[in-house]
């Protein structure tokens, strides 16, 4: 089950338990992140069906389009959408050195109204060898929506 679709659920469970023990209502600021939390889930749902898809310049609509975006990696550090692009380009040549994408773990913590850090895990299923990690995403809400504005991922050896 997709995460926006928990997320989802889980609101309309809260909304009818508070209403059945006359709760008062979720603050307006919680509403807000829990609407927030919803949009850049959505975004990442679709940056990992892009991605299986074999996508890249879809997948990357989820980034800022602007010379300011940064990506830190094992590789260093790109720097604006096209550079973001070419490094995802170089670096997954194919459909067979993408693999099937996942992202799971998400924590979600907001800096202000218009800033967001997410962090989280993921993993690609390959014919040529598994291979996952862990991610920092700095997301900042533009009239537009969320985008990313920062990504920092790093692969992680799995336990021997």
């Amino acid at each position: 089950m997709r995460i926006s679709r928990i997320i989802a659920i889980l609101a309309v469970l809260l909304g009818f338990f508070a209403s059945v023990v006359h709760a008062p209502k979720l603050s307006a600021a919680f509403e807000e992140r829990a609407s927030d939390r919803a949009a850049i889930t959505k975004i990442l749902d679709g940056q990992q069906n892009n991605w299986n898809q074999g996508n890249v310049d879809a997948f990357l609509e989820g980034y800022w389009h602007s010379p300011d975006l940064t990506f830190s990696g094992s590789g260093g550090i790109a720097r604006g959408w096209d550079g973001v692009l070419a490094r995802y380009k170089k670096n997954y040549p194919d459909r067979a050195a993408m693999g099937q994408l996942d992202f799971s773990g998400l924590e979600f913590h907001f800096l202000g109204k218009d800033a967001a850090l997410v962090l989280g895990h993921w993993h690609l299923a390959r014919a040529q060898g598994d291979i996952g990690g862990v991610f920092s995403l700095v997301w900042q809400r533009f009239p537009e929506g969320w985008r990313i504005v920062h990504d920092h991922t790093s692969t992680v050896e799995k336990a021997k």
